[in-house]
């Protein structure tokens, strides 16, 4: 498909370079030719010099082809202006991300009446993912496919759990729980395991089940599965704020502690159950007195990475809490994902997930039957959900006559409303939603897992 992509910072850039993986055409535009010039070359996108609200600008990038418009600059303004002369301009799909919290309630209204496909908001999309993973702790991360009734769940193995040695074979016998171990991440090595891989402590391991089943194998092994009863949040930003206003409606006690007064007095006006205390969040002492030792979750929301991270690290030694920590600049995510920080959230990569899974399902209506796509094991490796609507070579033998791809797994299979953790006796069949995790990339196509 053609894409223009408008604002080239840490989401547009990430989106292009998305994009471009998935083999669409991608027009990259921005008022400063310097941001232009630090997009990596690496990212196989036109790149043009122009405000992405001008028609001349707009024509030049090929709005009148485009089949995707979305802009993602710093103004929320700027971004639905330039999707409403995309509108009138081109005949495409509009997304465009917005962030203040006063237009939240009012996107029903800019969709319809401005012809908005798609309003993306950064900051509640991160909160929604962040209140998932306070939902079930003991998770690092969790992704979903199926509307929810199939998760992709990431822990750390530690020596309590009694999986150390143990074969992936070994702990499907022993717990019964039709749970999948997708990958396993050991150091800088990643795998997508097999029967006779061995686990060890430390490992970080992904599998894919129902929330049920998931639920039933953390029980057996000695994980909490019920959802934390309180958190701490360091900084009152718009996350923050969001954050709170989930946890509320689920119960869960929050404190907020926010360095600026007059922030203070705002989320005080605005939240009914939230306490929140004007405070320096770096103040170890403050932590403590505020009940840093007891808090079932503590999650670092400041605008400085570093802050963020040093203050996870003090809980992490302090309190048996369940971390989350927000991360922004992507130029060391490697280094931090190894630092034991609890769940790292990135904002930017949320966006650009949902943005993708917007463009994925709108590739569906001409030809793709890719409906979600998540990137696993370190970004090495991929879990992708299909939609199986037709009849193949792939729904005309069991799994064990299929000749499959090597690193792939056919992960889990929704017939009816039911979870199979698939065998090699079972089949897929039309109106079947299939989940496959492989190292293999550019799969579209349900039959792209032959060989």
């Amino acid at each position: 498909m053609n894409v223009i992509v408008i604002g080239c910072g840490k989401v547009g850039t990430a989106l292009a370079s998305q994009l471009v993986a998935e083999n669409h055409n991608v027009v990259l535009v921005d008022m400063s030719a310097e941001k232009l010039d630090k997009v990596s070359q690496d990212i196989d996108a036109i790149r043009l010099v122009g405000n992405g609200a001008s028609i001349t600008t707009q024509r030049e990038a090929g709005i009148q082809t485009a089949d995707i418009f979305i802009s993602v600059t710093n103004s929320d303004e700027l971004n639905l202006l330039c999707c409403l002369i995309a509108r009138k301009v081109g005949h495409c799909h509009t997304i465009a991300r917005v962030r203040n919290p006063i237009y939240s309630n009012e996107i029903g209204f800019i969709k319809e009446q401005m012809g908005v496909s798609m309003i993306i908001n950064p900051e509640l999309a991160a909160a929604n993912e962040i209140s998932r993973v306070l939902r079930f702790p003991s998770a690092i991360q969790i992704d979903t496919f199926a509307k929810g009734k199939i998760e992709l769940l990431k822990f750390k193995v530690k020596h309590e759990f009694g999986l150390d040695g143990l074969s992936v074979m070994e702990i499907d016998n022993k717990y019964h729980c039709d749970v999948l171990i997708s990958g396993v991440e050991r150091g800088d090595e990643v795998a997508i395991p097999d029967g006779k891989y061995i686990i060890h402590d430390e490992d970080m391991v992904s599998i894919i089940a129902s929330p049920e089943n998931s639920a039933a194998f953390f029980r057996k092994i000695g994980l909490k599965t019920n959802q934390v009863s309180s958190t701490m949040i360091v900084g009152g930003g718009t996350i923050a704020y969001y954050l709170a206003r989930l946890l509320e409606s689920m119960k869960i006690r929050v404190k907020i502690i926010e360095q600026s007064r007059e922030r203070c007095e705002e989320l005080s006006e605005k939240l009914e159950n939230t306490i929140v205390i004007h405070g320096d969040g770096t103040d170890k002492n403050l932590l403590i007195k505020e009940g840093l030792g007891t808090v079932e979750s503590f999650v670092t929301l400041t605008n400085i990475d570093e802050e963020n991270v040093f203050l996870s690290l003090y809980a992490r030694d302090n309190s048996d809490a369940k971390l989350v920590t927000k991360v922004n600049r992507l130029a060391f995510d490697e280094l931090i994902s190894r630092m034991d920080l609890g769940s790292l959230i990135y904002p930017k990569y949320i966006t650009a997930d949902y943005i993708l899974q917007y463009v994925r399902a709108m590739q569906n209506s001409i030809g793709s039957n890719v409906e979600t796509l998540y990137h696993i094991l370190d970004g090495r490796a991929e879990a992708l959900e299909f939609r199986i609507r037709d009849e193949s070579e792939v729904t005309s033998k069991t799994l064990m006559e299929l000749s499959l791809k090597s690193n792939l797994l056919i992960a889990a299979i929704m017939r009816g409303g039911k979870i199979t953790i698939p065998r090699g006796q079972d089949r897929i069949m039309c109106g079947d939603t299939v989940v496959v995790v492989t190292s293999q990339k550019g799969l579209h196509d349900i039959r792209d897992i032959l060989k």
